[in-house]
């Protein structure tokens, strides 16, 4: 296999995997339509005998579960969220990141938690005490971070019977996208008991908006534990009962994920939680959370439980002060170890240059001088295979229905020339996993959102909205193809000529941060590819001059 083969395997497979993907995301499931019910249905977890240890049977009963139509809402505004509170339950139901604009309507702000998606953050009690689908009412106090604070208490309280008291306190804190979510109960019965608390996040399994048509992320619950580490679960498992993932620990968290944003629920450290995940009948909504153990209560005592609650971009100098393994859903998949460090350079120059469009331009610059040895390897290669196409053309004309004696021919040319057709095969195989985790950095990088370049490039994780980076990559494309040897075969040929076409059409609604990456690329390699052509044929002409 020469290199325009090995080249032609590659976009073949790069192309097949990109389609498969659309295809994919073609044939998920629509949105349906945000049924207020689904929003308020679904009971409160049972917590396994492992963590149900000393409950006591015939716990107080709550006032009966709350119905839509008596939900109240209000806003609570910090430096960075923008968050909307139900009485029923004090979910969360929207979560306005005020940094972020939406995928769409830039003149709006990006929700996180809203109703298209059925998103919300849920929590509640078990044992017949207030769950998420309880009536709570706020207890008066500001609705703003007020200047000055580092955090803002929002306080709720449910109505019970037998003295018992159910608080709930979300904690929202300047310049953090994590919330504290407490449960404060006062015993006021003449029994002891142990409840426990539930924490979970539901959503529908529809991939947000804003992926591209021929890019697609994960969207769905993940589980971190230190056993496990990190683990991915399909929406698909879970409604067929086949999820499988670390249900009981006393680490760790669980988090839903979707493209360049994360919501995480984490338990404290060395706590004993279990994890669980299930689908809600008749619809395609999915409930992903913790239950967490309290203490057992004493008659007039109290007690209280937390976690806390990220639900904001994927940062990942954020996650990782939020909780181990958080910055995960960054996910690389398999070349973590070398996409890693790429992201901390781009970070580096960013830090540099200050606009993430140059400093992908700097970035793939600096990766194309650390492989071009490897690339001159490649190119002279090439150059050598061009010299000999026409030479190679006569011989299969010469043998052409002799197809044994042609390739003993051509490896005889090729011995005495000291050309190796495979020669520029290793160079590019070598720098396939740098490419591809470059790819993955610069698709996953929630830093590329809405961030601009120059002149009509706004927004580097959007699509050119000219096409302007597509079209001079395909011309670039085109140029490399014309550098390299033309095929032997007529028919390979002309598939060479239309790669740079059809591969250039699908970069039409790839990132345009992606499509920047490739164009630098490509630019770079036709100049030194160029470079060493000429310099061949330089050589070439000076041996066959009879006057040298």
């Amino acid at each position: 296999m020469d290199t325009r083969r090995l080249i032609l395997v590659l976009i073949f497979t790069f192309s097949s995997f990109m389609l498969w993907e659309n295809w994919q995301k073609y044939n998920q499931p629509k949105p349906a339509e945000a049924v207020a019910a689904n929003a308020a249905a679904g009971a409160a977890p049972t917590p396994s005998a492992a963590l149900h240890a000393g409950s006591v049977p015939g716990a107080p009963v709550v006032a009966p579960a709350a119905t839509v139509a008596t939900a109240e809402t209000f806003t609570i505004t910090t430096d960075l969220v923008k968050a909307t509170i139900s009485s029923v339950g004090g979910d969360l139901v929207e979560l306005e990141l005020l940094k972020y604009k939406a995928h769409e309507d830039k003149e709006k702000t990006f929700q996180l938690f809203e109703a298209t998606h059925q998103y919300a953050a849920q929590s509640g009690l078990t044992d017949g005490l207030p769950s998420h689908r309880s009536i709570f009412k706020r207890v008066a106090g500001p609705s703003s971070l007020a200047e000055g604070s580092d955090e803002l208490k929002v306080r709720l309280e449910a109505a019970t019977t037998d003295g018992i008291k159910v608080a709930k306190i979300l904690t929202f804190k300047r310049a953090s996208y994590s919330i504290d979510v407490a449960w404060e109960i006062t015993n006021g019965s003449d029994k002891a008991f142990a409840p426990h608390a539930y924490f979970q996040l539901q959503r529908d399994n529809v991939s947000p908006a804003g992926e591209t048509k021929m890019v697609s992320t994960f969207t769905g619950p993940a589980v971190y534990t230190e056993a496990d580490k990190y683990q991915k679960i399909s929406f698909d498992d879970i409604a067929d009962n086949k999820a499988k993932f670390n249900k009981t620990a006393d680490n760790g968290w669980l988090a839903m994920v979707q493209h360049y944003f994360v919501a995480a629920l984490v338990p404290k450290d060395k706590t004993p939680h279990e994890f669980y995940m299930r689908k809600m009948d008749g619809s395609n909504v999915f409930q992903a959370g913790v239950i967490v153990p309290v203490a057992e209560i004493a008659p007039g005592a109290k007690g209280e439980t937390s976690v806390t609650l990220y639900a904001g971009p994927q940062e990942q100098s954020a996650l990782k002060q939020v909780a181990a393994g958080l910055d995960l859903v960054v996910d690389y998949g398999w070349l973590t170890m070398v996409a890693a460090p790429i992201f901390w350079a781009l970070q580096a120059i960013h830090s540099l240059v200050g606009n993430w469009g140059w400093a992908i331009v700097v970035l793939t610059i600096i990766i194309k001088a650390i492989f071009f040895p490897l690339s001159a390897a490649s190119y002279k290669s090439m150059a050598k295979m061009k010299v000999l196409t026409p030479r190679l053309m006569q011989l299969k004309e010469r043998f052409a229905d002799d197809k044994q004696r042609l390739n003993q021919e051509m490896m005889k040319m090729y011995q005495t020339e000291k050309v190796n057709p495979l020669g520029g095969c290793l160079p590019i195989l070598v720098q396939i996993p740098v490419f591809i985790s470059l790819y993955w950095v610069l698709l996953g990088a929630v830093e590329m959102r809405d961030a601009p370049w120059i002149l009509w490039i706004k927004d580097l994780a959007s699509a050119d909205p000219y096409f302007i980076l597509p079209v001079i990559m395909m011309a670039s494309m085109f140029l490399q193809t014309k550098l390299n040897p033309t095929p032997p075969d007529p028919i390979q040929a002309k598939v060479m000529m239309a790669m740079p076409l059809i591969f250039g059409v699908m970069f039409f609604w790839f990132p345009a941060g992606l499509v920047l990456y490739w164009v630098v690329n490509n630019v770079l390699s036709i100049a030194q590819q160029w470079h060493i052509t000429r310099a061949i044929d330089a050589g070439g002409k000076a041996a066959n001059d009879p006057k040298a």
